[in-house]
């Protein structure tokens, strides 16, 4: 209980912090407005190909989960705040805490990419059950590593070009699968035929979650 209440005080706080500063949606709202109306006016009429449409919606959120997350663990060691939490709560506390406030920003980045997308770039009749499952289980995975990687990242003094060089082969398994049951959904594919694709996006965020909160006081202490 007392681990849950660390990892809900360390939410709240970066909560609040968000909040006023707004930095880091802030950072994923402005990348995913700019990169889909961007593409959308540079293809005037054209329509996308499915595989077009679940290929730009992954890269549309890899990179702005790029931009956006890597300031998770940052902004602790530039306001010195790091070592307040290093004294407070437990390292795996603090990455649940971290885990979950990027998970509720990637939320929030996955209905407005919807949104950007069906005004835009629109995509049709579509399986949404199975669209909503590999985009939801995709930013889980893409939240749990991100989380991971940003805090190793702020250790070092090359943060920004360095968490995009780590995460994404990390990420690869992921964002294959998740490109793979995008497009199946876009096809209006039933949802028994793409357990494959899910049931990877599950292994994974579990497996990196798991090897996380294992590690996770190591990598925030050293």
């Amino acid at each position: 209980m007392n681990w849950a209440k660390h990892a809900w005080r360390v939410l709240l706080k970066d909560m609040r912090t968000e909040l006023r500063g707004r930095t880091a949606l802030g950072t994923l709202i402005l990348f995913a407005v700019v990169s889909i109306t961007a593409v959308s006016y540079s293809l005037g009429g054209f329509g996308l190909t499915t595989a077009v449409q679940a290929a730009l919606l992954w890269i549309v959120l890899f990179f702005a989960a790029m931009a956006g997350l890597a300031r998770s663990f940052v902004a602790e060691r530039e306001t010195g705040t790091d070592l307040a939490l290093r004294l407070s709560a437990p390292g795996s506390a603090v990455y649940l805490g971290k885990f979950l406030l990027n998970l509720l920003l990637l939320f929030i980045l996955d209905i407005l990419v919807i949104i950007l997308f069906q005004i835009l770039l629109p995509l049709g009749t579509l399986n949404w059950t199975l669209f909503m499952l590999g985009l939801g289980l995709g930013s889980v995975a893409l939240a749990s590593s991100s989380t991971l990687i940003a805090a190793i990242v702020a250790q070092t003094n090359i943060r920004g070009a360095l968490f995009t060089v780590l995460a994404f082969p990390v990420l690869l398994p992921a964002l294959i699968a998740g490109i793979a049951a995008s497009r199946k959904a876009l096809d209006s594919t039933p949802l028994a035929e793409a357990t494959g694709e899910l049931q990877l996006l599950v292994s994974y965020a579990g497996i990196m979650i798991t090897v996380a909160l294992m590690l996770f006081d190591y990598v925030w202490e050293e």
